[in-house]
């Protein structure tokens, strides 16, 4: 399943900045998976932290082949020591566990959370161990496929803005000007701006000072 968006949301951001209509013409529709189910969601990203794409998604298997199903009591019942030998940290088996405690308790409520404002949703999320603010923006975007999601803690965010529009530096107030031009989709505008920090105009280069070695 895919982030959905369609000709609304493109037709308004073409209008809206000349730049960003280039990079939607030649890029053309932009297919990022979602996973829609908010528990497993929150434990894949927290499995994701600071570990590369490739061993995130085989802890993943291995979880699901361990598993069964992922949710709070198959987590509980597995305890740490058995998350652990899956290939993740300490740590992080400690916050999965945490995660399905509150769940399990009902101290945190997964579809409750769709109820929500993208502010009170953030921030309901993020107070969660293992879970900070960017990641509590991810799984606005791809899992509740919120429309509205724009990261300033995005690294790639930052370098395709960079990259588009030949700034050396973005900081909070030009990141605020940009957050104002695209919305109310700023989701599908930085799909796109990943697009392009992943390479996928050639051409466009990043502006950014180079470090003196």
């Amino acid at each position: 399943m895919f982030f959905a968006y369609g000709e609304a949301e493109l037709a308004y951001l073409r209008a809206r900045d000349k730049r960003l209509c280039e990079v939607i013409d030649k890029i053309g529709h932009v297919d990022r998976v979602v996973d829609t189910d908010l528990f497993s969601a929150v434990v894949h990203h927290i499995i994701g932290q600071q570990i590369s794409t490739k061993a995130q998604a085989t802890i993943w298997q291995r979880m699901q082949d361990a598993l069964g199903t992922v949710n709070a009591e198959t987590i509980l019942a597995a305890g740490v020591p058995k998350l652990q030998a899956l290939g993740m940290t300490f740590r992080k088996a400690e916050y999965i566990t945490d995660f399905a405690e509150r769940v399990h308790s009902g101290a945190f409520d997964p579809e409750g959370i769709r109820q929500k404002s993208d502010e009170d949703a953030i921030r309901e999320l993020s107070a969660l161990k293992g879970i900070g603010v960017w990641t509590a923006e991810m799984i606005l975007l791809f899992c509740m496929q919120r429309p509205n999601i724009f990261s300033y803690d995005d690294l790639a965010i930052q370098r395709g803005l960079r990259m588009v529009y030949h700034h050396r530096k973005i900081d909070r107030k030009l990141f605020e000007k940009y957050r104002r031009r695209f919305s109310p989709y700023c989701s599908v505008a930085s799909l796109y701006l990943w697009a392009v920090a992943g390479g996928a105009i050639p051409e466009m280069r990043d502006y950014k000072p180079k470090t003196a070695r």
